[in-house]
C-alpha cells in the first residue's frame, strides 16, 4: 500500500478551528481587513469613495466619471455617473442604477452624456443618454450583445459601440471570467458542447443614430473588432482578427472601415501587438500604440502616427514615455499619457511641428487604472484625471499650466488612521547581466532590518507604480506594513515604462532572466541592511503567481510563499486556457517539444525541490490562469511533504475581486506571512476582541 504524503498528513492532523478552516469570519484577521475596507469606503454612506473613467466637458469647466458608492460589502463595487465642478470642487451623483452604471462621455457639444449600464440585467451593459440638466437617462435600443466600450462622432449625430457576444471572454485584467451566454431553457443532463468556433464569442462593431434612435451592425460576420474608434464622420478605425479567440487578438492588424458600406481596408500590420487609436477630427490622422503585450487592454509601448489617405506610418518621439492614452485635442494637437521609469508622465505632441512637449510628470503621484489615462480640457494640454498616491486616496485633480491641483478628494476615512508607512524609497540595482532593474520598497514604521513581502506583478509586461494602498485589492498588503512588514515591488525585465527594448527582454525567456532581476533585488535590499534575510515571503497574481511557484522551486531561501492564479504547468497552460499564444510567445517554443521551454519552465515539473509552505489561490471561473493550474501545483508539494493548502473562490474569475471574498482572501494572506515569515502560531484562530 502507497504511504500517505508527508504534507496531506500534516495538514489532515491539524485541529478543527486551524488557520485552514474554511469559515474564518469570526477571526481577529478577517475582521481586521472587514473595519479596514469599512472605514476606507464607507459602505452606506451614500458617498463616493472612488472614481475611474473621466471624461471633462467641451468647454472644459466640468468632468464626468465612474464613482464608485458602496452600498454594502457584497458582490462588485457598483459605480455611478457623478459630476464635479472642475473649479469649486462640487460634485453631485446623476444616476442611481440599479447595478453599474460607468463609462460617462460627454457629447461634442455638451447637452448629453452617453453611459453604459446593466441596469436591466447584470453584466448586460447597453448605452443610455442622460440629459445632464434634468437627470433624465433615456436607454437605446438594445443590441445583440453586451456593449463594452463606446465614441462619440466628431459632429455628435452619432454613437459608436463596441458590443462583445453573449459567452464572450472578458480581458484577463478584468478578471478572465466567460460572459453570460444567453440559451434557450435545457433539460440539466444534456452536455455542453465546444468547436472552437463559437459565434458568441465575436465582437462586433454597431452605430446608434442619435436622431433617428436607430443602431445598427457595421461590421462582418468574418471580421472580429477587439477596439474600434471613428475616423471622421463616415468611417471607422478598428483593430481586428479573423477570428474570435483571446489568442487571435496578438496577430490583429488595423483596418478602415467604411461607415456605409462596411468595407474594409487594412492600414497597418504591426510587429507586435495594438491598442488605444485614436482619430483628429477629420479623420486624416490616426494615432495609435505598437507594443509587446501579455494582456488585451494593457498595452503602453511606442506612439504610431498613420496617414490615413497614403498609409504611412511613423514612429513618434515621446521623451522615453510608454504610452497608454492617446486623445486629439485639434486636427494637430495630440494628447497622451504614459510611464516612464518610477513616473506617470502627461504630454502633448504637435503633428504639424513635430514637436512633443511634456506637460507634466510624477514618481509620487499617478492616475487610475491598469495604466495612466486622463481627459483633455483644451487644445494646450490642460487635463482632468483620478489622481493617486502610494498613501494617498484617489481624487478628482486638473493639470493646468503643468500645476497639479486637487479638485475633488475621495477620503472618507483613510487620513484618520494613523500612517503605517515609515517611507515609499525607489530602488535600482543590477541583474547578473548587468541590466538596470528598478522597483519600489514600501518600508513601515520602526527600525531595518524588516522581514519582508516581495510581490510580483502580473504580465509579464506590465508595471508597478503609485497606485492607492487603500483599495480592497491592497488590504493584505496594509494589514502586513501594519505589522512591521517591508512590501517590496519589483519592475523586472519585460515590464513597462523602460521602453520596448528592456520590454522585449522577456520575450522568449519568461522564467529565465527575469527569475534572477528578483533575487538580485532582494540580494541588495539584504547588503543594504533593510531586509531580514531569514524572514522573506513573496506572493504575486498571475504571471507573478507563476513566478512565486517558479521562485521556491528554484531557491528555498522564501519563509513563505502566497501565488494567485498561478500558471504552473505551461503545457496544460496552453491547452487549457483561453490565451494559448501567450505561452508560445513568451515562452518561444512549443508544448510538443518534451525538451523545451514549456517543460524546463514550468514551476510543476520543479515542485519536487519546493520546501516553502505555500498557500495556493485561484478562482472557479479564471479562463485565464485555470483553477487547474494552481490544484496542479498544490498536489504536487504535498506529494512532496510541503506544507501547501489550496483556496479556491467559486464565484472568481482572474483574481479574487468581489466581496467578501476580498476581505476573506486580504486576512488568509496575512495569517499565512504572520506564520510562516514571523512564526506566529496559528493567528487566524484568534478571536476578535474589543
Amino acid at each position: 500500500m502507497p504511504t500517505k504524503p508527508q504534507g496531506s498528513l500534516r495538514l489532515s492532523m491539524r485541529p478543527p478551528n486551524s488557520p485552514y478552516q474554511r469559515d474564518i469570519r469570526q477571526t481577529a484577521l478577517y475582521q481586521e481587513a472587514e473595519a479596514l475596507f469599512a472605514s476606507v469606503h464607507q459602505p452606506g454612506s451614500g458617498q463616493i469613495s472612488d472614481g475611474l473613467e473621466v471624461s471633462a466637458s467641451p468647454d472644459g469647466r466640468h468632468a464626468v466619471f465612474s464613482g464608485t458608492l458602496m452600498s454594502e460589502p457584497v458582490g462588485a463595487p457598483a459605480t455611478r455617473i457623478c459630476q464635479v465642478d472642475l473649479e469649486s470642487g462640487q460634485s453631485k451623483i446623476l444616476t442611481f442604477g440599479p447595478h453599474i452604471d460607468r463609462l460617462p462621455k460627454y457629447s461634442p457639444d455638451g447637452s448629453a452624456i452617453a453611459f453604459l449600464s446593466d441596469r436591466h440585467e447584470p453584466a448586460n451593459f447597453q448605452l443610455y443618454r442622460l440629459n445632464p440638466e434634468t437627470g433624465a437617462a433615456r436607454p437605446a435600443p438594445h443590441v445583440d450583445g453586451w456593449v463594452e466600450y463606446h465614441h462619440w462622432s466628431p459632429d455628435g449625430s452619432m454613437i459608436l459601440l463596441g458590443v462583445a457576444g453573449h459567452g464572450a471572454d472578458v480581458a484577463g485584467g478584468q478578471g478572465a471570467i466567460a460572459s453570460k451566454e444567453i440559451q434557450q431553457s435545457l433539460p440539466a443532463w444534456m452536455p455542453s458542447v465546444q468547436t472552437g468556433d463559437e459565434t458568441f464569442r465575436w465582437r462586433r462593431a454597431w452605430v446608434y443614430n442619435v436622431s433617428s434612435g436607430n443602431v445598427r451592425a457595421i461590421s462582418n460576420e468574418a471580421t472580429n473588432i477587439w477596439e474600434v474608434v471613428w475616423c471622421g464622420n463616415r468611417a471607422l478605425a478598428a483593430v481586428v482578427s479573423p477570428s474570435p479567440g483571446e489568442g487571435a487578438w496578438y496577430d490583429a492588424t488595423l483596418q478602415i472601415l467604411d461607415l456605409e458600406t462596411g468595407s474594409a481596408r487594412k492600414l497597418y500590420t504591426p510587429n507586435d501587438q495594438l491598442g488605444w487609436p485614436s482619430s483628429n477630427p477629420s479623420g486624416s490622422r490616426l494615432a495609435i500604440v505598437e507594443a509587446v503585450c501579455s494582456d488585451r487592454w494593457i498595452v503602453a509601448g511606442e506612439l504610431r502616427l498613420l496617414n490615413v489617405s497614403s498609409g504611412d506610418v511613423r514612429r513618434v518621439p515621446s521623451a522615453g514615455i510608454d504610452i497608454t492614452y492617446t486623445e486629439w485635442r485639434s486636427e494637430d494637437r495630440l494628447l497622451v499619457a504614459g510611464h516612464r521609469g518610477f513616473e506617470s508622465v502627461v504630454g502633448l505632441y504637435d503633428a504639424m511641428s513635430d514637436r512633443f512637449t511634456e506637460i507634466w510628470s510624477s514618481a509620487e503621484l499617478t492616475g487610475a487604472g491598469r495604466y495612466i489615462s486622463v481627459a483633455g480640457l483644451n487644445e494646450a494640454g490642460d487635463i482632468a484625471l483620478i489622481g493617486e498616491g502610494f498613501d494617498r486616496p484617489p481624487e478628482i485633480a486638473c493639470i493646468r499650466d503643468g500645476q497639479y491641483r486637487t479638485v475633488k478628494p475621495f477620503d472618507l476615512g483613510w487620513s484618520q488612521h494613523e500612517s503605517f508607512l515609515g517611507g515609499v524609497d525607489r530602488q535600482t540595482w543590477e541583474a547578473p547581466d548587468g541590466l538596470s532593474i528598478q522597483g519600489w520598497l514600501l518600508r513601515p514604521k520602526g527600525n531595518a532590518p524588516y522581514p519582508l513581502v516581495m510581490n510580483v506583478h502580473g504580465g509579464p509586461v506590465w508595471c508597478w507604480r503609485p497606485t492607492f494602498l487603500g483599495r480592497t485589492k491592497n488590504l493584505a498588503l496594509v494589514m502586513l506594513l501594519r505589522r512591521g512588514f517591508a512590501v517590496f515591488m519589483p519592475n523586472p525585465r519585460g515590464s513597462s515604462g523602460r521602453g520596448t527594448e528592456f520590454t522585449r527582454k522577456v520575450k522568449g525567456d519568461m522564467n529565465g532572466a527575469d527569475t534572477h532581476d528578483y533575487l538580485s533585488g532582494l540580494d541588495t535590499l539584504v547588503s543594504r541592511g533593510i531586509v531580514d534575510p531569514n524572514r522573506i515571503g513573496v506572493t504575486g497574481g498571475s504571471y507573478g503567481g507563476g513566478m512565486t511557484c517558479w521562485l521556491i522551486s528554484q531557491t528555498s531561501r522564501f519563509a513563505a510563499a502566497v501565488p494567485v492564479a498561478p500558471h504552473t504547468n505551461q503545457v496544460t497552460e496552453h491547452l487549457l486556457s483561453n490565451l494559448p499564444h501567450f505561452m508560445a510567445s513568451f515562452l518561444e517554443d512549443s508544448y510538443r517539444n518534451p525538451q523545451g521551454k514549456y517543460f524546463q519552465r514550468s514551476p510543476v515539473m520543479h515542485a519536487h525541490k519546493v520546501k516553502t509552505p505555500t498557500l495556493n489561490i485561484c478562482g472557479k471561473l479564471d479562463r485565464c490562469t485555470p483553477p487547474e493550474e494552481a490544484l496542479q501545483f498544490h498536489n504536487a508539494l504535498l506529494e512532496n511533504g510541503v506544507t501547501s493548502v489550496l483556496l479556491t473562490y467559486p464565484e472568481e474569475g482572474h483574481g479574487i475581486q468581489k466581496l467578501p471574498a476580498a476581505l476573506d482572501c486580504a486576512a488568509r494572506v496575512c495569517g499565512w506571512f504572520m506564520e510562516h515569515v514571523l512564526d506566529a502560531r496559528d493567528p487566524l484562530t484568534r478571536k476578535a476582541t474589543t
